[in-house]
């Protein structure tokens, strides 16, 4: 539990991780596991090559001359097809039980979300409840920069939008403030991701943490790591007057938090648990320092939430159900599998067209190839024609006198 006030080191809570519920067991490795997870990376890293390559240039570089608007919307339809492969990997072939607790959300709301970050797969468990809500393709994550760099997946992260972060906010505040104008549209559907802890939950880091809090008089927490405000803070200054609401999940596993070779072979978790809040924008301070405090004081709310957790074994509130449980329906296996058919298939006919149609499909290839590489290294997102016409016109004008 938290401690507030009046510290001393006797009474500092030890890190450690959420304890296994012995009737769940970590999945051994088998041979048919890795198998199957070769096969998964295979085709979900295919599938996102293809239609990377032979769709970005038209809706995220064509159509976004003519239109943000439409080049989102198309970007949103296309790539969410996609995204929904890995809550079916995660729900359908894994077996994962994933458990909603708390607030149900309305479908399609403009919204910010929070949440704590355990592992290096947290923001991947966000697609099971935005696949349910019909948001999957909106949704956008402020993330490290390195990750962009990953092949193909950083190119697929550069089309959609996301906001890369070099963890210096000298640095990173101009950036952040002109992807963050961007988004501020209301008709745009929006799903905007962040983890105030700046990096993922381990007992080196908590411990760095404590004493940080203990130095500056601020909660000392033992299940997650003291936010940095300031990146929350910007995204609300930004986006308040067209976000219906923030969304608080607090995110815990079992038996241990997997890593991303973890899921791709299903050994773990064997559950995910999302306890969610839904905070309406107007009742979110709106000055910094008080929108600042309120998040210091939600992430000592998550600190409670994780500890009980971690007694208990799930989260208040938590109500029965199949694989979906609690709050939240299950997914239907049906769509599910027609929808993964359906991105087979498109993939299948765009490697015949690749490898057999004429040269100037592979000429085509090639290039959207080389685009993508270059406009993710130099973070190029392409402007409409009218908007620069507009912007040029303001800049030549002459100064009235």
């Amino acid at each position: 539990s938290c401690i507030e006030g009046g510290f001393s080191w006797n009474e500092m809570d030890v890190c450690s991780p959420l304890k296994p519920d012995s009737k769940l067991k970590h999945r051994p490795l088998t041979p048919l596991r890795v198998v199957r997870g070769v096969i998964c990376l295979v085709v979900f890293l295919s599938t996102a090559f293809m239609i990377l390559v032979c769709f970005a240039p038209i809706i995220a570089v064509i159509l976004r001359l003519l239109s943000i608007h439409c080049s989102r919307k198309a970007i949103s339809l296309l790539f969410g097809i996609w995204l929904a492969l890995w809550p079916f990997l995660f729900e359908k072939i894994n077996g994962t039980k994933v458990v909603f607790t708390g607030d149900t959300v309305p479908p399609k709301e403009r919204t910010l979300l929070i949440a704590n970050h355990k592992t290096e797969v947290d923001w991947m468990y966000l697609w099971d409840l935005a696949l349910r809500k019909g948001s999957l393709g909106h949704i956008k994550y402020v993330l490290k920069s390195s990750l962009m760099k990953l092949p193909v997946f950083g190119w697929g992260f550069h089309v959609l939008e996301f906001i890369p972060l070099k963890r210096k906010w000298e640095v990173d505040e101009p950036v952040m403030r002109k992807l963050l104008s961007s988004f501020a549209d209301p008709a745009d559907p929006l799903w905007l991701a962040i983890f105030p802890e700046g990096t993922d939950y381990n007992e080196e880091k908590c411990k760095k943490s404590q004493i940080f809090a203990a130095e500056t008089g601020l909660p000392v927490l033992s299940h997650v790591l003291l936010p940095r405000t300031k990146g929350f803070c910007a995204c609300l200054e930004a986006l308040r007057s067209s976000l219906d609401a923030v969304y608080d999940l607090t995110i815990a596993y079992k038996n241990q938090c997997p890593s991303f070779m973890d899921n791709a072979f299903g050994v773990d978790p064997s559950e995910v648990h999302i306890h969610v809040r839904r905070i309406p924008i107007e009742d979110i301070p709106e000055s910094i320092a008080d929108a600042a405090s309120w998040l210091t004081d939600t992430f000592q709310l998550k600190d409670n939430l994780l500890s009980d957790f971690n007694t208990r074994g799930h989260f208040p509130s938590e109500g029965g159900g199949g694989g979906g449980g609690g709050s939240e329906e299950e997914l239907s296996t049906l769509k599910c599998l027609v929808n993964f058919m359906l991105v087979v298939v498109l993939t299948v006919v765009l490697i015949y067209l690749t490898i057999f149609s004429t040269v100037w499909f592979k000429i085509y290839i090639g290039l959207s190839c080389a685009y993508l590489a270059t406009a993710t290294y130099f973070e190029i997102q392409p402007m409409p024609i009218l908007d620069f016409v507009k912007a040029t016109c303001v800049c030549n004008r002459p100064r009235s006198e």
